[in-house]
C-alpha cells in the first residue's frame, strides 16, 4: 500500500510567523534606537551630569530672643503665622522700664539745671574778676599818690616849710594805701581761682549731664525693647513662648523662617566637584513634588568638607587608615515659581544634577 503523502503547509501559519519575525524586527529596530538615542544622550550630555540625593533644602532661620528679662504680657502672634520685618511677636511687661526712664528723664532736668547754675555763677565771677580788677587799679593809684604825696613833704618837713605832723598824716596815709593795694591784689588773686574752681564746676556739670543723658537713652531702649520685634520677613516657627512666663535675656521664645529666601544644600562626593563652578546650571527633583522640576545654579562651595566642621574632624594621621570618600557642601540658588512659594519648605529631601558642561569644555 503506498505511504501518505504529507498536507502542505497552511497559508494561515505562514502569515503568522511572519508577522512575528516583523514584531521582533521592529522590536530590535526600537532597542537598537532607543540605544543609540541613549549613548548619544550620555556622550553629548548625561557623562557632563553630575547627581547626588544627599541634598536638603535648607533657610536662615533666626531665632527670636529678648534682650531684657520680665513677664510675658501678650503673644501676638500664632504657630506657623507669616510676619513682617519690624511686626510685635511678644511683649514683656515693661512697667518697670517706663519708671526707669521717667526717672532718668527727671535726672536730666536736674543736672541741666546744676549746668545752667554753674555756667551762671562762672558768669558772675567774671564780673566779680573784672571789679577786683578795677578796685586793685584804684588801690594803685591811691597808693602811687600817697607816695608821691611823701615823697613831696618830707624836704618842706625837714626845712620847717609843713609842720611834722603833716608828714606824718601823708605817711600814714602812704601805709593804708599800700595796705588796701594789697588787699585788693590778694582778691583779684581770689577771684581767679575761684573762676577755674567754677569752670571745673561747669565741666562736671557737663559730664553729670552727659551720664544722665546716656542712662536715659538705655532706660529707653530698654523700654522699647519690651517689644520684641520680628528682624526679617517670615514665617513663625518653634513658638514656644506662654502668656505670663518669665524671660531672660536671651531666652528662646521662637524662630522666624524666611521662607522666600530657600535655598538647597548639596553634599556631593569629591570625586564629582572637579568639574563644578559656581554659576552652572542645577535642576532639582523635590520629593515632596514628584514630576515637577526646580531650576536653579551653584551659588558657592564649602571652604572645607562637612568631616572638618564635624564634632569631632577624623585625625587620619593615627592608628589605621581607611579611606572614605568625603562629601562637600555645595551652596544652590534656588528659582522658585510663585505657585510653589510657601510650599518649598527647609528640610525637604531633594536630589539634584548638576550640568558641568560649561566648565568641562571650558
Amino acid at each position: 500500500m503506498a505511504g501518505t503523502l504529507a498536507a502542505p503547509p497552511s497559508p494561515s501559519n505562514d502569515t503568522q510567523r511572519g508577522k512575528a519575525r516583523r514584531a521582533l524586527l521592529a522590536l530590535a529596530a526600537v532597542t537598537a534606537a532607543g540605544a543609540m538615542a541613549w549613548g548619544a544622550w550620555w556622550w553629548l550630555a548625561g557623562r557632563f551630569i553630575e547627581s547626588t540625593d544627599d541634598a536638603y533644602l535648607q533657610a536662615d532661620s533666626l531665632t527670636v530672643a529678648p534682650k531684657i528679662s520680665g513677664y510675658v504680657a501678650q503673644v501676638l502672634v500664632a504657630d506657623n503665622q507669616p510676619v513682617h520685618r519690624g511686626d510685635v511677636l511678644v511683649r514683656l511687661d515693661g512697667r518697670k522700664y517706663r519708671a526707669a526712664a521717667d526717672e532718668t528723664s527727671a535726672t536730666i532736668t536736674a543736672r541741666e539745671a546744676d549746668q545752667a547754675k554753674a555756667e551762671a555763677d562762672l558768669t558772675q565771677q567774671d564780673a566779680s574778676i573784672a571789679e577786683a580788677r578795677a578796685q586793685l587799679l584804684g588801690a594803685q593809684a591811691d597808693a602811687l599818690h600817697a607816695e608821691a604825696e611823701v615823697k613831696r613833704y618830707a624836704p618842706l618837713a625837714r626845712s620847717g616849710a609843713e609842720t611834722q605832723e603833716r608828714l606824718a598824716e601823708l605817711t600814714n596815709e602812704q601805709a593804708r594805701a599800700q595796705s588796701t593795694l594789697a588787699a585788693r591784689q590778694a582778691a583779684l588773686r581770689s577771684a581767679q581761682s575761684r573762676y577755674a574752681t567754677l569752670q571745673a564746676q561747669v565741666q562736671q556739670a557737663k559730664a553729670q549731664l552727659g551720664v544722665a543723658r546716656a542712662s536715659d537713652v538705655q532706660a529707653r531702649l530698654d523700654f522699647n525693647d519690651a517689644e520684641v520685634r520680628s528682624p526679617i520677613d517670615g514665617r513663625v516657627g518653634d513658638r514656644g513662648v506662654r502668656l505670663g512666663q518669665y524671660v531672660q535675656p536671651g531666652t528662646r521664645l521662637l524662630t522666624v523662617v524666611p521662607l522666600q529666601a530657600l535655598y538647597l544644600s548639596a553634599n556631593f562626593k569629591e570625586t564629582q566637584i572637579g568639574s563644578m563652578r559656581p554659576g552652572q546650571a542645577v535642576t532639582v527633583h523635590v520629593d515632596a513634588l514628584p514630576g515637577r522640576d526646580l531650576l536653579g545654579h551653584i551659588d558657592s562651595f564649602s571652604p572645607g568638607t562637612g568631616a572638618q566642621f564635624a564634632l569631632l574632624p577624623p585625625a587620619n594621621a593615627t592608628g589605621n587608615f581607611t579611606k572614605i570618600v568625603q562629601r562637600v557642601p555645595v551652596r544652590i540658588r534656588l528659582d522658585v515659581p510663585d505657585d510653589l512659594q510657601g510650599v518649598l519648605l527647609p528640610g525637604l529631601s531633594a536630589t539634584v544634577e548638576v550640568d558641568t558642561r560649561g566648565a568641562a569644555h571650558g
